[in-house]
């Protein structure tokens, strides 16, 4: 593979060798194309942003990127990257809300401008919603008149690209500082994992202000010089079955979800609705962004088989916003790793058989650090490296790994530079604050948060395990709808919270008494602990990021504080 300097000496390559291939393509709610980009169409476009911005704003300042689906987004990309501007994207803010993060974003960004769509650059409600930071906007049309940017410095390896804002789901979003370097590392490690060519086609549902919709989906596309396919996120989410049309219409080599993504297909499965869908063109199916369940991975499998889903196409993987993104992977068509163990031992620390079939727990494979890449397993506390199969706190160390979190020298240096103690070449590490486990062999296994964990009476509890158990004991519960955390009951113990959401459609139908009795036996026999509080909330009330990670700790403080109504109060 060649190497480029950055982004936009890539992009110029492709315009160049690849003038009037298709770099982007954007379908419809109804799955029809609506809007094109060839790599010289993207090229030129993001010229004439570049001009725009070389006139409103200096090299070094932020600029919000704020787009509804489409492809406008990475016309405003490139443009920000080739003026040297540092791109800030961010989800459309939400009416009414006071959950989302752009407060928190344009409080510590500090843009100078912001980019959106044309026909989103007339609504009023979206610039009474930024009045006060004063920002010029420029409209991106995907074919802008005017003229282009020429003889701008090219960017360095070490320049900011973009700050990638964290989801959040333990604490505020940090913007992550992630270069040129950290991009291009990371996009040729996406590259040697997946085993993708300029013939492997992606379709993607993923917002695009998400890393995973942005880097492993559009950026690693133009990387390897291949199409990417854009749908919708709420195209998705409506209808999940016209993603697996596309990637059957566009013989599509790769689609990638998070976890969710593949229940909710399983879900809306209807025969008829997939009759004469072939799906064997689909070589990497990646799971990632949240915990990976090999139920999900089983039942889609079984489900998508009769349409040419190969069980070995599933790839679960792992990473986060500090590494660019991805932290660990397969290989193509090697199929996943799961393994069973005891979930007292695990709850102990440790990786180990299980002594009973009731006590046993499927813990599924990430892969395996990238080429060029380490992952080690550190105690948090003592910050000495654990061995295998003993469970400690996910470190990572690479190129890809981003060297700052944008003006916050405090948590850089302790997450982003931290040292193994009894290591003596002096490596940076970034702490993820993910507890995992790495076997003999290298496999990494996630299995928690550390700020997530729940502990009663001194035994720690993975709570994504709980709300998996919960879910499953009626269809009126939501998939990926459930909270499970502890607060302290009078004496000052932790006693457990369970927050639920019920099915819409379920929600008149159900006998709360009995369901809230079926969710405390079986958290008793299969995780030896009380459920105090269930509370049962209607779909769509539980706080989630951007990405549908679940938010724990801004579910407890709503519940802490009364805000999260109860569908059946009078049962509890």
């Amino acid at each position: 593979m060649e190497t480029f300097a950055s982004l936009v000496a890539l992009l110029a390559r492709r315009a160049e060798t690849q003038p009037d291939e298709r770099a982007y393509l954007f379908l419809s709610d109804r799955g029809e194309e609506e809007a094109v980009l060839t790599f010289r169409q993207l090229h030129d476009a993001a010229l004439v942003i570049a001009a725009q911005l070389g006139a409103t704003v200096r090299p070094g300042d932020r600029a919000l990127l704020v787009f509804p689906p489409g492809v406008e987004f990475m016309v405003a990309f490139f443009g920000c990257l080739i003026a040297g501007v540092i791109a800030v994207p961010m989800m459309m803010p939400r009416r009414q809300s006071a959950r989302d993060s752009s407060a928190a974003i344009l409080a510590d960004s500090a843009p100078a401008v912001a980019l959106t769509s044309a026909a989103f650059a007339g609504r009023t409600d979206l610039r009474e919603r930024f009045a006060r930071k004063r920002l010029e906007w420029i409209a991106v049309d995907p074919a802008p008149v005017g003229p282009r940017a020429a003889d701008l410095p090219a960017p360095k390896p070490n320049d900011i690209a973009f700050l990638q804002y964290t989801s959040g789901s333990t604490s505020d979003p940090k913007g992550v500082a992630v270069s040129h370097a950290n991009l291009l590392a990371n996009l040729e490690m996406i590259r040697v994992s997946l085993g993708t060519t300029k013939h492997s086609t992606y379709v993607n549902w993923v917002p695009l202000y998400h890393d995973m919709g942005l880097i492993l989906n559009a950026l690693e596309t133009l990387y390897v010089g291949a199409l990417c396919v854009l749908m919708a996120p709420n195209a998705f989410m409506q209808r999940p079955l016209n993603w697996l049309r596309a990637i059957h219409h566009y013989r599509a080599e790769v689609g990638c979800s998070p976890n969710f993504g593949y229940d909710l297909c399983v879900s809306r499965y209807r025969a008829e609705q997939m009759e004469g869908i072939d799906l064997s063109a689909w070589k990497v199916a990646l799971n990632g962004a949240e915990p990976v369940h090999a139920d999900t991975i089983r039942q889609f499998s079984e489900t998508f088989a009769t349409h040419g889903f190969d069980p070995k196409t599933a790839f679960p993987a792992y990473g986060m916003a500090e590494a660019t993104l991805l932290i660990s992977g397969g290989a193509r068509r090697a199929g996943h790793v799961t393994r069973m163990v005891d979930r007292t031992a695990l709850q102990a620390g440790t990786a180990a058989p299980p002594v009973k079939p009731s006590d046993a727990q499927q813990l599924v494979g990430c892969g395996r650090a990238l080429v060029g890449e380490r992952i080690a397993i550190v105690d948090p506390d003592s910050r000495r490296r654990v061995p295998a199969d003993h469970v400690g706190e996910v470190w990572v160390h690479g190129p890809n790994v981003a060297r700052a979190y944008w003006r916050n020298a405090e948590t850089t240096a302790r997450d982003l530079n931290a040292r193994i103690e009894g290591d003596t070449d002096g490596a940076n590490w970034l702490r993820t604050g993910d507890l995992g486990l790495l076997d003999p062999a290298g496999e990494l296994f996630i299995t928690g948060r550390i700020k997530d964990l729940v502990i009663i009476r001194g035994v720690n509890h993975y709570p994504q395990d709980i709300e998996h158990t919960v879910q499953a004991q009626h269809t009126a519960l939501r998939q990926n709808g459930g909270a499970a955390f502890s607060v302290p009951d009078e004496r000052g113990d932790e006693t457990l919270v369970i927050v639920q959401e019920i099915e819409r459609t379920e929600r008149n139908r159900i006998d709360a008494v009995e369901i809230k009795g079926q969710i405390r036996e079986r958290l008793a026999d299969q995780h030896e602990v009380s459920a105090r509080h269930i509370v049962l909330i209607k779909p769509g009330s539980l706080p989630k990021t951007t990405s549908g990670k679940i938010q724990r700790r801004r579910a407890r403080q709503l519940w802490l504080e009364g805000r999260l109504e109860d569908l059946t109060p009078q049962v509890d």
